[in-house]
């Protein structure tokens, strides 16, 4: 399935979707793991812990963001893909980030992680039948589909990883 072929976008999360091309969805799971194997580690290396403004993440902290979201939507998309009718728990993104100590580790290792995630995930999303990608998950604004997490996943990276490029690159 094709992102242009989402029958429900999320609601917030749509700006995530929107960010992935229209390409078949595992296509974009499988983009998402290039989109990091590319990244200049010494370009991102020498931020350091500079942030583009106070309150913001550090660049570890934007990586670990997305190692955390994506370990809990795919728990999330598991859930419905199984027929799960209920709510899942959401989270509170600024207080996992807190709670992470991102900063004591190595870039290099929360990049290793990230990809090794992607991979978990790719593969849980390969996992799925057409009926399962169908199923909806219940989120904070409203219900969308399995497949379109298939989407807001990789979106959801490249939407970090634009804001690196213009925020942080340029300091």
């Amino acid at each position: 399935m094709k992102r242009s072929e989402l029958k429900v976008l999320p609601e917030y999360f749509d700006r995530y979707v929107l960010k992935c091309d229209d390409v078949e969805m595992l296509d974009a799971l499988k983009n998402s793991i290039d989109e990091i194997e590319k990244l200049d580690l010494n370009e991102l290396l020498l931020l350091g812990d500079k942030v583009y403004a106070p309150g913001k993440w550090t660049v570890k902290e934007v990586f670990q963001h997305l190692i955390d979201t994506e370990r809990i939507f795919s728990y999330r998309v598991l859930c419905y893909a199984r027929g799960e009718k209920e709510a899942v728990l959401g989270f509170d993104e600024d207080s996992y980030n807190k709670a992470s100590m991102a900063q004591r580790r190595e870039l290099k290792d929360l990049l290793d992680e990230l990809i090794a995630v992607h991979r978990s995930t790719l593969a849980l999303f390969q996992s799925f039948t057409t009926e399962m990608l169908d199923n909806m998950c219940i989120g904070f604004k409203g219900k969308y589909s399995v497949a379109s997490a298939g989407f807001l996943l990789p979106g959801h990276q490249r939407w970090h990883l634009d804001i690196i490029k213009e925020r942080y690159l340029t300091l």
